[in-house]
């Protein structure tokens, strides 16, 4: 995290989706709890972003970008931000490191600095 990226996004998942979702995003009872995917933000990182729940925003990281709306929630701290990786229209791994541990070969998916911006 630094002045270029000054926000530590988290990955994982939601209550009605698992893996990619390939299986659960085609249930319409499990689609309808949550159909698209969203960035976790703090209200008030919202405010001084002069953002508000529902814009869309351009995700960045040193690896990539992608463009999701906002939901804000105290779920997050300030300077943290949330996604799921169940939907590939808002695919979160394309932020994170696929690097792998050298001993148990698990890619970094979880965590990488990123910046937020008005899309």
């Amino acid at each position: 995290m630094d002045e270029e990226f000054p926000f530590w996004l988290t990955t994982g998942r939601v209550h009605a989706h698992y893996h990619t979702g390939t299986m659960t995003r085609n249930s319409p009872t499990l689609n309808a709890e949550i159909s698209e995917g969203f960035l976790e933000i703090h209200p008030d990182d919202l405010t001084r972003l002069e953002l508000r729940q529902g814009d869309e925003v351009k995700v960045v990281s040193r690896r990539g970008e992608i463009t999701v709306k906002t939901m804000a929630t105290e779920r997050v701290d300030k300077g943290m931000v949330f996604m799921s990786f169940h939907f590939i229209e808002s695919n979160a791994n394309i932020l994170t490191n696929p690097a792998h541990d050298p001993i148990v070969k698990i890619p970094e998916y979880k965590v990488c600095a990123v910046r937020v911006e008005k899309a």
